[in-house]
């Protein structure tokens, strides 16, 4: 809004509303004027013509009038009045267009104007204007917020300005600015240490709404994934009563709307943070109610928006908040009036909250594709010119794929597969490449109708190549969907996966810095080594690669449940490998074997016992194993483990396998 003094008209001549800047030279002249009355009558003319144009707004800075308005602004020797309304015009000029503001910056406008309100001499309407200006400029993510920032007197001095005795305008002012200055860890705990927590506390029981909502967004600003101010928030109180039941209160449907759906967001992050649990009255009782609530037709659309959205982050990573969500006002009915409304924001909250809803439960999923229309609206998402509902779309796509009978139905009536694929075309962003890529891994299981079309359409090589990516977390959906790829298919298809990734990749990507890439390799190997013709087949012509990369995994410093994984491909290739005993053949790994049997860890054990399992099947090796100490082991093995365990029966079988003659 702009100031209510901008139409301030001079008592000594009436100036035109709308003067055409641009045509009036002497006008402009006049603001340079030494005479009071004159620059007075300039700038009044000048306040009064730049409301609401950006055009006239861009006219005056590119003429360079702006060195002079805030040279008018920090003439202490300049009457109070002209000052004043230099600091007004500088903030109209603060409400234009983004280049517009960016030429403010290149004059230290905010400099000048911390300058002035920090100053304790300034007038009080003076502030008040300048805090204005301020709050306007510093709602830029360009704004140059470490002014404040750069030492914590700077916010404990804004909270003095805004005392309980100063004017509604200066604490609306200072509470609006606080609101951009959360974004980093860094800049939250910043504001806690300067003790904004009880300032906000104050301006939230104020019973104003203009008070009220920017103190609760900034509050829940300062909560954001930040678990120690959260902490103290969760343990501040402010005349007797802690924040918690102060933000409880204010989800009440005598509040305002938007003071509910603040409070509700504070509440959120509270949780989210981790100060409050998912099992909280607080959560289940109140703020999760009163968010699907907010989701429904009667309120305006940008508020059912912001709920969507807040109740998807509130239910994110619970089941049981997923389950009572879905349950909650009509929610899943609401939600899908939403989707069909216009607006990014409304299509983006909604589908992010299918999204959230339909994470673990199958039933929730069922119910929320059989709203009529929505798989059409999804789809419809998918295309979007706004990426962030096509990445919302993809989520929600994401969550429904997780249901085998979704795959099997909806999303092979739709062929979803090919607009994801599509997706991937151009230069999509790491977070949508990343979800999409999660979703493709779906569509790739084995029961899944889609994996023969992908196939056919080069999923193998976009796969491929996408293990080679920078990402972390699409090298591992890249080996991930080539691991689902692999379970249980063709000859072929291993081949054309083998073929085209490469034994040097494999290598490298067994060498990965993420453990998870490094597994997820592993299940592809394991997938890729199953079914005795198939392991035949790949070992007769890759052994030594595939040999030197489990021995690879077995060397390194990997965890047991990274080691079980390499044991488990050793075992599928000695039962699986039937004209040559290649394991048998590699020292290094059968001694590997042999000293994993007394390993201090289950997994390890388990895993070995496993491959001597296999490598029994056949007598001739027997005596070989024997010779290097594989009988001695599992009976050290044997005392080490209690009686009453399945793994001792499991070892005592193991054992007497070794006596048993070829006859047997």
């Amino acid at each position: 809004m702009e100031p209510f003094t901008c139409f301030m008209v001079s008592t000594d001549s009436a100036v035109p509303a709308q003067l055409d800047v641009e045509n009036s030279r002497s006008y402009i002249d006049e603001l340079y004027s030494e005479e009071n009355c004159k620059c007075q009558e300039a700038i009044v003319c000048l306040k009064n013509a730049v409301i609401g144009s950006n055009k006239k707004k861009g006219s005056i800075i590119s003429q360079g009038i702006v060195p002079r308005l805030i040279g008018l602004l920090c003439n202490a020797n300049k009457p109070l009045q002209l000052r004043i309304d230099a600091g007004i015009v500088l903030g109209s000029l603060a409400k234009g267009t983004e280049s517009q503001v960016h030429s403010l910056m290149r004059f230290n406008t905010v400099e000048v104007l911390i300058a002035i309100v920090f100053d304790p001499c300034t007038d009080e309407r003076l502030m008040e204007t300048c805090l204005g200006a301020l709050q306007t400029i510093v709602q830029y993510p360009f704004a140059p917020l470490d002014l404040i920032h750069s030492d914590i007197n700077n916010i404990k001095r804004l909270i003095q300005i805004a005392a309980p005795k100063s004017s509604f305008s200066c604490q609306a002012y200072v509470v609006n600015i606080f609101v951009p200055l959360c974004h980093s860890s860094h800049q939250q705990k910043n504001l806690c240490q300067a003790e904004v927590i009880p300032f906000l506390a104050r301006l939230m029981i104020s019973d104003n709404t203009t008070l009220q909502v920017p103190a609760l967004k900034c509050l829940a600003a300062m909560c954001f994934t930040n678990k120690s101010v959260s902490n103290v928030v969760h343990s501040t109180y402010h005349a007797e009563r802690s924040i918690l039941d102060i933000l409880t209160a204010l989800l009440s449907r005598t509040r305002d709307v938007q003071v509910q759906l603040s409070a509700s967001r504070c509440l959120t992050y509270l949780h989210r943070s981790g100060a409050l649990p998912a099992e909280d009255y607080r959560i289940v009782y109140k703020t999760l109610p009163c968010l699907a609530r907010l989701c429904s037709d009667e309120f305006d659309e940008d508020t059912r928006a912001t709920a969507a959205e807040t109740l998807a982050y509130l239910a994110e990573i619970d089941s049981e908040l997923q389950r009572l969500a879905a349950i909650s006002n009509h929610l899943i009915a609401s939600l899908a009036n939403l989707v069909k409304c216009p607006s990014v924001l409304s299509r983006q909250g909604a589908f992010r909250c299918f999204a959230s809803l339909a994470a673990n439960d199958e039933e929730i999923r069922k119910r929320i594709i059989e709203m009529e229309g929505l798989m059409e609206e999804v789809l419809s998402g998918l295309k979007d010119c706004c990426p962030e509902v096509r990445l919302s779309a993809v989520r929600c796509l994401h969550s429904l794929s997780r249901s085998v009978q979704l795959l099997r139905t909806t999303f092979q009536d739709h062929s979803v597969w090919r607009p994801l694929m599509n997706l991937l075309v151009g230069d999509p962003s790491l977070e949508l490449q990343t979800v999409v890529t999660s979703t493709i891994c779906n569509l790739l299981l084995e029961f899944s109708p889609a994996k023969e079309p992908m196939l056919e359409s080069g999923a193998v090589e976009m796969l491929c190549e996408l293990t080679k990516h920078v990402d972390p977390a699409l090298r591992l959906n890249g080996s991930w969907a080539l691991m689902n790829m692999a379970f249980q298919a063709e000859q072929h298809v291993k081949t054309k996966i083998i073929n085209k990734l490469g034994m040097d990749r494999i290598f490298q990507l067994l060498g990965d810095r993420d453990e998870r890439v490094i597994m997820k390799t592993l299940g592809l190997l394991r997938n890729l080594l199953s079914k005795t013709l198939h392991i035949e087949t790949i070992m007769s012509e890759h052994s030594s690669e595939v040999l030197r990369a489990v021995s690879l995994v077995l060397d390194d410093p990997h965890p047991p449940e990274v080691k079980e994984q390499a044991l488990i491909i050793i075992s599928n290739i000695t039962a699986g490998a039937r004209e040559k005993d290649y394991v048998l053949q590699d020292e290094k790994i059968v001694k590997k074997i042999r000293d994993f049997l007394v390993a201090n860890d289950n997994k390890l054990q388990m895993g070995a016992v496993f491959v001597v399992r296999n490598l029994l099947d056949k007598s001739s090796r027997r005596q070989i194993l024997r010779k290097w100490g594989f009988l001695d082991n599992l009976e050290q093995l044997l005392r080490m483990t209690p009686r009453d365990s399945q793994f001792y029966e499991d070892i005592r079988h193991e054992i007497l396998r070794f006596d048993y003659s070829e006859d047997h």
